[in-house]
């Protein structure tokens, strides 16, 4: 059995880890760690665990962690994990980090976008970007990953078959971005409450967006251009999911058969990434609960752009899910065990 802890298990990509690690049938969790609640019982804070979890809360000793854990995932503030990994941590386990800590691979714009100083930059360039449909062979070696955002897993999964055969301009590319409230954490905040997200939608972020540089690196890795795109995210009234509406302009001749085959040739052995029926659009609804992300991309002559859509859980492909993922490639494992999640409905 595989022996995982948890820093952050009581903020909510935590708990979905819980969720998802307890149906796992290789791996037990042996630590769950909860700055806010030591000592208290981790099925009071969160009662769908009433009898299914009977640890109480440990404190973030990531040392200590390190001496019980094949694997620790740390769902933590951007910085936590920057400023106490160091190699003798990685010496004795592995470790998927569910932060920005590790993502961006050029330290000054990590710190200029989330305005703090990178504490273990020496780190940066062993860590692997675990988007697993991309960096598999990678990930199966790797020692430290960087999980990736909620907002760049959709938004590069319902661009790149385009983009790595250079059907689009991307410097065209707009990306529009609607999530649930969990993705914002679990934190108090005057904007999540109730009457304030309830019968409203909103822009935020605008332009300023921290999964903005993490989306361009990445896509320009894919496209072997550098690229800069425009991305503005929406907060809306659900609990969950995400859904990306991605517009770009064609390269001159791209027809919309060589736009469908993209995606068929790159997503066709995938075991998470469902390309819907030609017409059908994606929707948060169909993919709740699950690790799936639902793609699909419409083609208009008119304009001679292209509509590139996605829809995931953020909350599982966009956080925990993937990260179970990941550890199934670092420790040799099927990809998808304990992750046949059936969506959710209603």
């Amino acid at each position: 059995m595989i022996k995982a802890g948890i820093i952050g298990a009581t903020g909510y990509a935590g708990g979905e880890l819980v969720r998802i690690l307890l149906g796992h049938p290789e791996v037990e969790v042996v630590w769950y760690g909860s700055k806010s609640y030591i000592e208290q019982k981790y099925a009071d804070v969160y009662q769908n665990m009433f009898r299914l979890v009977e640890d109480v809360c440990r404190e973030d000793d990531l040392e200590a962690l390190a001496e019980e854990a094949d694997v620790i995932f740390t769902a933590t503030p951007q910085g936590y994990l920057a400023g106490i990994l160091n190699e003798n941590i990685l010496s004795k386990t592995k470790v998927i980090d569910l932060s920005a800590d590790y993502r961006i691979k050029d330290v000054d714009i990590y710190e200029a976008w989330y305005q703090i100083k990178h504490k273990s930059p020496q780190l940066i360039p062993e860590a692997v970007y675990g988007l697993c449909e991309r960096n598999r062979e990678q990930i199966k070696e790797a020692r430290l990953v960087a999980n990736p955002g909620c907002y760049p897993t959709c938004s590069f999964l319902s661009i790149y078959p385009l983009a790595a055969r250079g059907y689009i301009d991307l410097s065209t590319l707009i990306i529009d971005a609607k999530s649930g409230t969990s993705g914002a954490g679990r934190g108090a905040k005057t904007d999540n409450l109730f009457c304030e997200v309830n019968e409203n939608i909103k822009a935020y972020g605008v332009a300023s967006h921290r999964h903005t540089p993490e989306m361009e690196e990445q896509l320009g890795i894919a496209a072997g251009e550098k690229v800069t795109l425009n991305f503005t995210p929406h907060l809306v009234p659900m609990n969950r999911g995400i859904l990306i509406t991605a517009y770009a302009s064609l390269k001159e001749g791209v027809t919309t058969e060589q736009v469908r085959s993209a995606y068929e040739k790159e997503y066709e052995k995938e075991r998470f990434l469902r390309l819907l029926p030609e017409g059908v659009c994606p929707q948060t609804k169909w993919v709740e609960g699950s690790n799936y992300v639902d793609v699909n991309a419409v083609c208009d002559s008119r304009t001679n752009r292209v509509i590139m859509m996605g829809a995931m859980d953020n909350l599982v492909k966009g956080a925990a899910g993937q990260a179970v993922q990941n550890m199934n490639l670092m420790f040799g494992l099927p990809e998808d065990l304990g992750l046949s999640l059936v969506p959710m409905f209603p």
